[in-house]
């Protein structure tokens, strides 16, 4: 494996899609269920869910396949499910809910304004933890390129981490014992 070349890859993809989505996820004002009771009225869940989907979909990932997995009153649920050629299923997991705006921001920022100071990327959201579907998928990507062999990669990205991961367990039950689909992991 080529490590240069690994890092040159994912640094290509982060300035040229992946910074561009962040702050398109950024400006999406998409509070946890916790400190917004009309989350799903308010369709700013649907928005960055949606935002992740079309990028995932957008990766030339052999076999990716991309879900939003929804139960009735829950935060929907994002599951990429990448094939592998070892045995082994890897999960990956992040949020893509996000905490109120509070006051204390820095001259020029603001939670829902995504700005770049100094090389790096301010905004709610951003960095807690919009970025995990991005640099996931990123890494796996630059290591699919170099023909490296990984195990079966899922991508789990839920929406309620924010208010203690309230809607977790009920999907993580909703996705079952089915043979090679899902991986099933207990909270």
């Amino acid at each position: 494996m080529d490590l240069l070349k690994l890092a040159s890859r994912i640094e290509a993809l982060w300035d040229s899609s992946i910074v561009p989505a962040l702050e398109r996820y950024i400006r999406i004002p998409n509070k946890s269920p916790h400190f917004d009771a009309d989350w799903e009225a308010a369709g700013h869940m649907e928005a960055a869910v949606q935002l992740m989907a079309e990028w995932c979909r957008q990766l030339p990932l052999p076999g990716l396949n991309v879900q939003i997995r929804r139960l009735p009153g829950r935060t929907p649920l994002l599951v990429v499910d990448i094939p592998g050629q070892r045995p082994d299923t890897v999960l990956l997991y992040g949020h893509l809910d996000k905490q109120p705006e509070f006051t204390g921001w820095a001259d020029g920022l603001s939670p829902w304004e995504p700005v770049i100071r100094d090389g790096r990327l301010y905004g709610r959201g951003g960095a807690d933890d919009g970025y995990a579907l991005f640099g996931s998928l990123a890494a796996i990507l630059a290591l699919q390129e170099q023909q490296v062999p990984l195990a079966r990669c899922v991508v789990l990205i839920e929406g309620s981490e924010e208010s203690g991961s309230i809607d977790l367990p009920a999907h993580l039950e909703s996705l079952g014992d089915a043979p090679g689909t899902y991986v099933k992991v207990r909270v």
